[in-house]
């Protein structure tokens, strides 16, 4: 057994020394990914406020327009060339974050950086419908890297890293740190880990603390409280199925419409030019729908448009999205996603307060819940997404009428049989890769927790009558938070954490074939 693998293991026999070392991890996860992440959002800021007196300077002269449409052109043909040198940081990021912690991929992180913060501030510029949270997921887990190989961690280390910047990147974009941890565990690992945990809390924890020293302790959005009566919580059992059902509609639409994109026999680097003019001449004419939302968001809650108004700019800033997103440009979707729940709750309410005679003030209050709906369905993260709505208004009061529709949403979503829309961004990012490895080159063996579910089909079989490959190792049985060492004929329980140890030369394969043999 090598140097590596016996400091792996005695990691887990020592677990105050391996919890003081998780804190000090998270603490630098979390100040490399809240810093980049700050800078990017300031970034991001200034693109957009540039943006905005860029339109009204040219508007009404038609020579200017020529000149800024021809100046968009420009910026699409280098973001074309940005994502050329460096595909893995096009779309989101999320995708690819995921596919490294599952070693599919293995990212460059300075370049990554580089190309994700230039790319996607010129996209927010020329208005393209994107966020800043993919990206700063993304952002985050590459600055997380940049920590570990600095600081030569072992591969299970840098894993573990990678997975928190990236929640770390979430928190210090939403300054929802409970978000980014759950968000780790819900959506990127779906399991619970104890070290993952410690190491996610507090990388995200530090990360939102940075965050909140350059751009104050408010929350993202503030409207006044309103309860829904407990005897009208059967609007909510039908605003759950519908958003379910537009969750699944999205997650269809933005898959067709990137095949739809791939599909136009033109090279990128004269598609790009054109989604940026198209872009520029939309600003021109309609600004609302441009960027990340935030417009939209303040015109929701200070305004309050009428149902006509607001169904108008749902449907212009979904196919914008679905435009902008389909053509790779570096940007997100989470925020934009949040948006278009924000005026479907909107709509809904609208017409529940008109025709039952509700309290108008609830208003905002169909708003927020349709945010989290609608993120439940698409995301397939409902606990993320409540949470996450819970830190974006600070409300706790809306917890049970958010985790109603969340988990309806969520069901019904389910139950059509439509992929999550992350999962789909993944499989689509994997197809892609010829040879899934961590390093092929490298004996290190990478330590990986598994939680065995209640009904796991492995439950009540001893260890030596289960095939886990000859590239794997269980090191450890925990059961009720007492280590078991794993013997062949330890018979598996519900509930039980494994801790193995994955060779990374067939690290993604043996990663997904455990999963299939625990999973139900």
């Amino acid at each position: 057994m090598s140097n590596k693998e016996k400091t792996t293991i005695r990691k887990i026999r020592f677990k105050k020394t391996e919890s003081l070392y998780l804190i000090i991890r998270g603490l630098e996860v979390g100040i490399a990914s809240g810093l980049i992440c700050v800078l990017y959002r300031y970034a991001l800021q200034y693109a957009e406020s540039g943006l905005m007196k860029t339109l009204e300077y040219v508007k009404g002269s038609p020579s200017k327009i020529a000149l800024w449409l021809l100046l968009a052109a420009l910026l699409g043909l280098l973001v074309s060339y940005i994502n050329k040198i460096e595909p893995d940081a096009a779309g989101s990021g999320i995708p690819q974050v995921s596919g490294e912690i599952r070693g599919y991929f293995s990212l460059n992180w300075w370049r990554v950086i580089l190309a994700k913060f230039i790319g996607g501030t010129t996209s927010v510029f020329c208005g393209l419908s994107l966020g800043r949270e993919g990206p700063s997921v993304q952002l985050g887990g590459m600055a997380a890297k940049g920590v570990s190989r600095i600081t030569k961690s072992d591969k299970t280390t840098e894993l573990r890293m990678i997975s928190c910047g990236a929640g770390a990147g979430m928190a210090a974009a939403f300054n929802a740190p409970i978000a980014g941890t759950m968000f780790v565990l819900e959506e990127l690992h779906h399991s619970f880990d104890k070290a993952l945990l410690t190491m996610g809390i507090v990388s995200a924890i530090t990360a939102d603390y940075i965050s909140k020293i350059f751009f104050g302790q408010d929350t993202i959005f503030k409207y006044d409280t309103a309860t829904i009566s407990l005897r009208n919580y059967w609007l909510l059992l039908i605003m759950g199925a519908l958003l379910g059902l537009a969750g699944v509609s999205y997650n269809i639409i933005m898959v067709k419409a990137q095949k739809l994109f791939k599909s136009i026999k033109l090279p990128t680097y004269v598609k790009l030019p054109i989604v940026f003019i198209i872009s520029g001449a939309i600003g021109l004419y309609m600004p609302q729908i441009l960027c990340g939302g935030h417009s939209m968001a303040n015109l929701l809650i200070t305004q309050r448009p009428e149902i006509g108004v607001l169904a108008v700019l749902f449907i212009a800033k979904f196919l914008f999205g679905a435009f902008s997103f389909s053509s790779s440009a570096p940007g997100g979707t989470l925020y934009p996603l949040c948006i278009l729940g924000a005026y479907l709750g909107a709509i809904f309410g609208k017409i529940a307060i008109g025709t039952f005679g509700l309290n108008e003030n609830l208003f905002e209050e169909f708003v927020i819940i349709g945010m989290a709906g609608l993120f439940a369905s698409i995301v397939r993260a409902p606990l993320t997404g409540i949470i996450l709505v819970f830190e974006l208004t600070g409300n706790m009061n809306s917890l049970l009428s958010i985790a109603t529709v969340s988990f309806i949403s969520y069901a019904v979503a389910n139950l059509i049989g439509t992929a999550p829309f992350y999962s789909i961004l993944f499989e689509k990012a994997v197809e892609k890769t010829d040879s899934p490895t961590l390093d092929s080159s490298s004996n290190e063996k990478v330590l990986q927790t598994f939680t065995v579910p209640i009904g796991s089909p492995i439950n009540g079989k001893k260890i030596a009558d289960i095939d886990w490959g000859k590239h794997c190792i269980i090191v450890s049985v925990e059961r009720n938070e007492v280590p078991i060492t794993p013997k062949g004929d330890t018979v598996l329980k519900d509930g039980d954490i494994l801790v193995m140890l994955i060779s990374q030369r067939r690290f993604s394969q043996d990663l997904k074939r455990i999963n299939e043999i625990i999973s139900l």
